[in-house]
């Protein structure tokens, strides 16, 4: 998988109290981030993720670039508190791009994951801007969008989105409806998560359903059993890779228990661990 270092924009703005994604538009958000950042870190052990947020007075980093989850959810626990105001979408982007440029493994690609669930107030040709500067600086930049998925959101980041992706791949633009399904679940089954054969398994190639999805499961048909199907496969793994080292710890006491001394005809242990000899001549007594 790929190393990246990855910043996560949530939107805290006074929209994301909604209760239109189940159980709120905040608390969707917490979940679809302990998701991705479960995804990112099982995809590489040596990439990173950070969090930020760009609602109220303006974009805060809550968390830096970790490896270490609990401090990912402390930082949505703190900003659970500081639910207010509008977002600030292009100043909450470049903040998140100066964390990134400052990162310590310079081999991480770069990318930018913002959720967007309130108006946005950043006028179309700044945002063009700002994705020409991102483009540049080789930046891919993820947008979630749901909540307020009206004409002119969704006209401004398409626009972003045109310029910062290009003809490369990553930087993408997924629009999520409201759903009696969690935002997370249905987040499961985007090229957010998936990667770019997300975005092609419904391409009609030819091949049978198990060919194009893991396991032959289509993740956006039912999320949740493709997450258990996954999960399942790497207790399996785990697992099989304990057994394998108790066996191998099993063969080679056994071989220790074996081994005999030079010029003995018997092995220095029984099987039983006990020491080996003919107990009879053990208990004779010395009579003479």
């Amino acid at each position: 998988m790929v190393l990246e270092a990855v910043m996560i924009v949530v939107d805290n703005s006074e929209s994301s109290r909604n209760g239109d994604y189940t159980p709120t538009r905040f608390e969707a958000q917490c979940d679809a981030i302990n998701i991705l950042f479960q995804n990112v870190i099982q995809g590489n052990p040596e990439s990173s993720v950070g969090l930020m947020s760009m609602g109220g007075k303006g974009p805060e980093v809550l968390a830096t670039l970790t490896v270490d989850q609990g401090k990912i959810l402390e930082g949505l626990h703190r900003t659970k508190k500081n639910i207010r105001g509008s977002a600030h979408l292009a100043t909450g982007i470049q903040v998140a791009h100066l964390a990134l440029k400052h990162r310590q493994n310079k081999s991480q690609r770069a990318r930018i994951v913002v959720f967007v669930c309130s108006p946005i107030e950043d006028i179309e040709s700044d945002l063009v801007k700002l994705a020409k500067k991102m483009k540049k600086a080789n930046t891919s930049v993820d947008f979630v969008l749901f909540g307020d998925i009206d004409e002119e959101n969704h006209k401004k980041l398409t626009a972003f989105n045109e310029i910062v992706k290009g003809s490369g791949q990553g930087s993408h633009l997924e629009v999520i409806p409201p759903s009696s399904k969690l935002l997370s679940d249905q987040l499961l089954a985007t090229p957010i998560l998936l990667g770019e054969n997300a975005s092609q398994g419904g391409a009609g190639g030819g091949g049978s359903a198990a060919e194009e999805f893991e396991f032959g499961v289509d993740p956006s048909a039912d999320p949740e059993l493709a997450l258990a199907l996954r999960m399942s496969m790497e207790e399996e793994k785990a697992r099989q890779e304990r057994a394998a080292r108790a066996e191998a710890e099993a063969a080679g006491q056994n071989t220790l228990e074996t081994v005999k001394e030079e010029n003995e005809s018997t092995p220095l242990l029984g099987k039983d661990g006990e020491p080996s000899g003919n107990k009879k001549d053990d208990d004779k007594m010395d009579t003479s």
